[in-house]
Order: structure tokens, then C-alpha cells, then sequence
């Protein structure tokens, strides 16, 4: 975001006036008044030339330069975008700004939306409690200090003032969330505070803005297509977008998941599917038991299920992975209903370790080191008396998968490789491919 007119902040932001801009005004390159323009008018033929220099410089981001619709205003201090994809701005700001700056501001702008900090920052405000218009102003300048490293240079024009985590001291190459975590509010931020990119920026809505029901905005598919067409580009040519993009291109084809949540989750549905944790007892005789004088039917009943871990401790894992793995075990105990006694670890590489009750997941002992072959694993785990309801495997996936289905529910925790599928040469005749088997639930783990 850009400063005011009246140069609060002493010109930090995007663009924002210093104090030669006076001096300077008359000396600015301007494209001229479309004609019978009105006095004071929006100049759209400057405010376009300069997305057309933007989307020259920066083809990647063209389709999401070209989906935002401009909205004349003079209530915005400079220019600002809300949520749906609407771009307000000042016919002052225009006026004074070179069009070189004017272009990065547009690349400023839509950055905001294509990074959905918007929804980032309602989705921190809930996580850690942050409300009111001062945290707000915090996740504005957080957003900022993240794309602004990837915005200047390279055919824009870097204005003085930019905002910059250097001026709170901060490294850059972080994202929003972290930024977040760094700072608060204070002497060193107050010339900061005249940052208003709109609820684009930070989801908080402005008095100014046209608002969910208002006219030219994108619906939730239509923003969704934009950075899908975005991420394409920048994904088919990665030699042009800084990393920052091609970081930002990769999620967006392949979205973080909260994997914890989600393994405890599958585990817990593996665990409550019918037959799991369910057998016979004679300790409640069935109801039918009256239709039949002189014979006492089992009832069935359902136990707390138990689980079985089977941890991958090859080689090929590290020990970070591995004392995550113990974390994993631990959560899974939980997911179960806290009952550590029903949980049991089986170490295994290329041959399985003994399976051990989980009473302090520190105290399991991870031996192994060298190739992989998980079947060993899986029957270890089955060997157990009592027999599991839900095997658990935590591996990276380079492993031979058992044949045929085990007689119980299966979850396998994958720990992330970058090129999985080339791990092996499919020349080689002992090649066994590293998909994990269909019959079994899959979640990628710290990915």
C-alpha cells in the first residue's frame, strides 16, 4: 500500500509521497486526461498503461492483473482491494505517481488476493484471539513485509519508503503468519499506521468498499479459477517467477493440509468402522437368548480397539522424521481415547522388531537402520495377541506393501519425499513400485 497525500509515515509504503514529492509533482511523467474528462476525474488511460507495464514485466500474474475491477474513490487513501476481487482507487494518487510505480502498486495489490491474506488473516485472528482494528493494521504490514520482496525490480520501479521487514529489524523471505509473531505494535511500527490496503489485505471490511452484494465482483469459483490460471503459468515456466511465487504456484496446486488432524482423524474413523473393536461375550447374554429355552447366546459388544504402530526405521528415514514418528504414536493415543496400553509399536527396516506396549512413547527404542520392508512389519503386528483393529504405518513409502488386505483397517502415515515416484528404476526386475496399496487410507505427513 501506498501513503496518503497528505504524507503520513514520512513516505513509508509503496510509492508513498517523500519530501522532495512536492518539488517533484510537476516533473512526473503523466499520460494525459482521457479526453472531456472531467476535472479531478480518475486518469484511466495512466491507471491502465500502468497495468499494462505490470502485466509486461510480470506475465505470470496477467490474469490476475486483468481480473480486478476498478472502483474510483476518494475515500481510499491510495489504492486497496477487497476480497471480491475490486480495486479502489484514489484519482489523486494516480495523478501524482509516476506510471512505473503505479505498475508495481498494481503487482503490490493483487498479491494480497492471490496469497489470500485475506482468509489467512481471519483464520489467525480466530486461531490467536486477535481483534480490533490494531491487529488488523498488524496483519496489513505482515502481508506487506511478505510480498514485497518479490514485488520491485526487474522492470518496476522500487519507490523510497517501500515497507520492508528490515525496518522492524526482521529477515525476509517469511511469510504473513510468521511476521505476525515477531512484532507488535510501537514506536519502531507508528509510522506504519497509515496502511490501508483494504480488506483484501487483512479481511477486515472498509466503510469504502462495495461489500459482498455490490456490482463487478468475483464469486468464490471465479477467484479460485484466477489462481488456478496463475499458478499454471507460473508452474509451466518456474525460470520466470521469483521463489517466493514458485513456492506460492506449488501450494496452490497442492494445498497444506493440517496432516495431524487428519491422520488423528483417519485413525479414529479406521478405529469405529464396523467389526473394529467389536467381539462376543457371554458376560451379557443377547436378547434372542429367550427364543432359544436352555441356550445362552454371546451378545456383541464393543471394546476400546486397539492399535498397532508400525514405524519405518530404515536408512532411508531421518531422526528428525523419526522422533516425529514417536510424536505420531503419541497423538494416535489420543485419537483412541488416551488408552496407551491399547496402543503397541512394532520397529521395523528390512525385518520387524518386538511389538512393545506404548507407555512413554520416549522410552521405544527405534533400532534398525538398514533396507525396507514394511510385510515383515505387518506381520509382526498381526502376530499379537491380542490382535489389532487398526495397524498404523509410518514410513516414507520406499517399502514392499503385503500382498493381500490384512484382516484389519489400515492408515499409512507417508513422510514427505519430493520425487516419490522416481525413487526406484522401473528397469531394474526388482523394482516394486512405492504406491501404498489401495485398500489402505492414506494421509501425507508434514506436508
Amino acid at each position: 500500500m501506498t501513503a496518503d497525500s497528505r504524507g503520513r509515515g514520512r513516505g513509508r509504503g509503496l510509492g508513498g509521497p517523500t519530501t522532495t514529492d512536492a518539488h517533484a509533482a510537476h516533473d512526473a511523467p503523466h499520460a494525459p486526461h482521457a479526453p472531456g474528462a472531467a476535472p479531478g476525474a480518475l486518469d484511466r488511460d495512466k491507471l491502465f498503461t500502468a497495468r499494462l507495464h505490470a502485466a509486461r514485466v510480470r506475465p505470470y500474474l496477467a490474469t490476475a492483473l486483468f481480473a480486478l475491477h476498478v472502483v474510483e474513490s476518494r475515500r481510499v487513501p491510495t489504492m486497496g482491494v477487497d476480497r471480491y476481487w475490486r480495486c479502489y482507487v484514489s484519482p489523486a494518487f494516480v495523478d501524482r505517481t509516476h506510471v512505473e510505480e503505479l505498475a508495481g502498486v498494481w503487482v503490490h495489490e493483487v498479491s494480497h488476493l492471490l496469497r489470500d491474506h485475506h482468509a489467512r488473516s481471519d483464520r489467525v485472528a480466530r486461531e490467536r484471539g486477535l481483534n480490533g482494528p490494531g491487529e488488523r493494521l498488524r496483519m496489513n504490514i505482515a502481508a506487506d513485509f511478505e510480498i514485497n520482496d518479490d514485488v520491485y525490480g526487474d522492470g518496476l520501479a522500487r519507490p523510497e519508503g517501500v515497507v520492508e521487514p528490515g525496518d522492524l529489524g526482521l529477515a525476509e523471505g517469511e511469510l504473513m503468519e510468521e511476521y505476525l509473531r515477531q512484532f507488535t505494535l510501537g514506536p519502531r511500527s507508528q509510522d506504519l499506521a497509515w496502511l490501508d490496503c483494504g480488506s483484501g489485505a487483512d479481511g477486515l471490511d472498509r466503510e469504502w468498499e462495495l461489500g459482498p452484494d455490490g456490482a463487478h465482483g468475483l464469486s468464490e469459483q471465479e477467484r479460485d479459477a484466477v489462481r488456478f490460471r496463475v499458478a499454471q503459468g507460473i508452474s509451466g515456466r518456474p525460470g520466470h517467477a521469483p521463489q517466493g511465487w514458485r513456492r506460492w504456484a506449488e501450494e496452490a496446486f497442492h494445498p497444506p493440509q493440517p496432516w495431524r488432524q487428519l491422520l488423528g482423524a483417519a485413525v479414529r474413523s479406521a478405529a469405529s468402522a464396523p467389526g473394529a473393536g467389536e467381539d462376543y461375550t457371554y458376560g451379557r447374554p443377547a436378547r434372542r437368548s429367550t427364543a432359544l429355552p436352555g441356550t445362552v447366546l454371546p451378545s456383541l459388544r464393543r471394546r476400546p480397539p486397539r492399535v498397532s504402530v508400525v514405524i519405518d526405521t530404515s536408512g532411508s528415514v531421518s531422526d528428525a522424521e523419526l522422533g516425529s514418528a514417536l510424536l505420531e504414536v503419541a497423538a494416535i493415543a489420543r485419537a483412541v481415547g488416551g488408552r496407551r496400553d491399547l496402543v503397541t509399536v512394532v520397529p521395523c527396516d528390512a525385518s520387524a522388531g518386538l511389538a512393545r506396549r506404548l507407555c512413554r512413547a520416549e522410552g521405544i527404542p527405534l533400532t534398525g537402520g538398514g533396507g525396507t520392508d514394511l510385510r515383515a512389519g505387518f506381520t509382526r503386528a498381526l502376530r499379537t495377541r491380542p490382535a489389532p483393529d487398526v495397524i498404523v504405518a509410518l514410513t516414507d513409502g520406499q517399502t514392499p506393501w503385503p500382498g493381500t488386505r490384512p484382516p484389519c483397517r489400515t492408515v499409512i502415515g507417508l513422510f514427505p519425499r519430493p520425487y516419490r515416484s522416481h525413487a526406484y528404476d522401473e528397469s531394474d526386475p526388482e523394482y516394486v513400485p512405492d504406491t501404498p496399496p489401495v485398500w489402505a487410507r492414506v494421509v501425507d505427513i508434514g506436508s
